[in-house]
């Protein structure tokens, strides 16, 4: 799981936080991806939704 949220973390733009706003915009992002590899990959959409709910806690 650590190589998978190392991989999103590298695609990831990053830009200064401003707020929450931006915060609910990388779980956002993170959670569409899961649900687009829901049907094809579970266990990834399952690594995707953790690392969006890690990056929440972490930010908040």
């Amino acid at each position: 799981m650590n190589s998978l949220l190392a991989q999103i973390v590298r695609l990831m733009p990053f830009a200064p936080v401003a707020g929450t706003g931006d915060a609910d915009g990388v779980a956002q992002n993170l959670l569409e991806r899961a649900e687009a590899r829901a049907g094809r990959n579970p266990q990834q959409a399952r690594e995707l939704r953790r690392a969006a709910f890690a990056y929440l806690s972490v930010v908040r």
